[in-house]
């Protein structure tokens, strides 16, 4: 999951630093910087890329590029909404890049693959949710929270296998064997560490979770 430089040619990173460019840009201009304002938020936001940079250190694979991690772009999109979770996102693999777990050259790939589709399949999930069913506490949850984040690992997972398969990185056969079973093992721990934090952080710190309104699902 994190593409080394070299990995891929450089029409595909050309391609990566163009969506990317046009994901943050969109992110700066919808994104609510007043809730940073409030200095409580800002540590809170702060905080919640430490953590997710420390989750990102801790990885397993061999094969370059062949290897995965907790994501966390659920919750930060929970937390924050998607344009600030995009920010974060960066943020995050910026400190990884300059820690050398991942190359530069790669950066906006990178980016899309674990911080964009995430971050666009899980508001996908809380915008349908919030539309088509009841305000319920259990529904938000299990369905944004614990759904939303096995949905977006998995399409992670998906999309960089189709990345490589299409771009001739790496065969078919190989991805099947030695790296797509085993992404999706990550599928289920990331959606219980998302989904428990969500529990517990709409009962006791409702206030951090942008994407719950507690009078609107409560009462």
């Amino acid at each position: 999951m994190n593409v080394p430089d070299g990995l891929l040619s450089p029409d595909w990173l050309w391609l990566g630093h163009g969506l990317y460019a046009l994901l943050l840009i969109l992110a700066f201009w919808r994104a609510p910087w007043r809730r940073l304002l409030d200095s409580s938020q800002l540590n809170v936001y702060l905080g919640s890329c430490v953590a997710t940079m420390l989750l990102w250190m801790i990885k397993a694979g061999i094969t370059p590029g062949l290897n995965f991690h907790i994501l966390g772009a659920t919750l930060l999109t929970l937390m924050f909404g998607w344009p600030l979770a995009i920010i974060a996102g960066g943020v995050v693999l910026a400190a990884v890049t300059l820690d050398g777990l991942t190359g530069w050259q790669a950066f906006s790939v990178n980016a899309l693959l674990m911080i964009g589709l995430p971050v666009g399949v899980t508001w996908a999930v809380y915008r349908l949710v919030e539309r088509l069913l009841p305000r319920n506490l259990f529904l938000y949850i299990f369905l944004c929270g614990y759904f939303g984040a096995a949905l977006a690992m998995a399409a992670t997972g998906l999309v960089s296998t189709a990345l490589y398969a299409v771009s001739g990185t790496y065969s078919l056969d190989h991805l099947f064997s030695q790296y797509l079973p085993f992404y999706l093992l990550m599928v289920f721990p990331e959606a219980v560490i998302t989904g428990s934090l969500i529990a517990m952080l709409v009962v006791y710190r409702p206030q951090w979770v942008a994407t719950y309104d507690e009078n609107a699902y409560l009462r």
